[in-house]
């Protein structure tokens, strides 16, 4: 019996692996781990240089003092209430550039792929319909030519030419 629960949990397993939504997953948390270093280095090379023309090269360095004077003691410890908002800035590009390019390289594409997929196997189903309909009224065609036979021959219910057994 112990067997046959091992085999029945491993088989459990196996079909939740191989189910698609927890491969998908798997390779979507792959992806975008790659992806991450990507987006970081477009970040880090080209919008960072550019915000950096107009102000510093890092927006790392773009900060508020919230309170009294904002800097470092002799000892090195920070002095004041410092807001970092150039990290938050940072932050908030780099999200709106990965949500960019995903968008636009990864969704769009596949959308477009899908919706010509469905509009394809749609026009085989309309294909497929319009035969069904066709050897359905070809079936209705022959009923009544059965039915106009019948009531030819006087209305007795016999094929032609059939005769009493009695």
């Amino acid at each position: 019996m112990g067997e046959k629960k091992k085999e029945s949990v491993l088989a459990g397993f196996k079909a939740f692996l191989m189910r698609g939504n927890v491969v998908d997953l798997a390779v979507a948390v792959v992806i975008g781990a790659a992806f991450t270093n990507i987006v970081n280095s477009i970040v880090k090379g080209i919008i960072s240089p550019l915000v950096g023309a107009i102000g510093t090269k890092s927006l790392d360095v773009y900060t508020s003092c919230l309170k009294g004077f904002c800097g470092v003691d002799a000892k090195g410890d920070p002095i004041g209430v410092n807001i970092l908002w150039g990290s938050v800035l940072n932050a908030a590009l780099t999200f709106l550039i990965t949500a960019a390019v995903v968008y636009f390289l990864m969704v769009l594409p596949m959308a477009k792929y899908l919706a010509r997929q469905e509009a394809r196997r749609k026009a085989k189903e309309g294909v497929k319909e319009t035969m069904e309909i066709t050897e359905l009224e070809v079936l209705k065609e022959i009923r009544d030519a059965l039915v106009a036979q019948r009531g030819s021959n006087g209305g007795n219910g016999q094929a032609p030419g059939a005769r009493d057994a009695f």
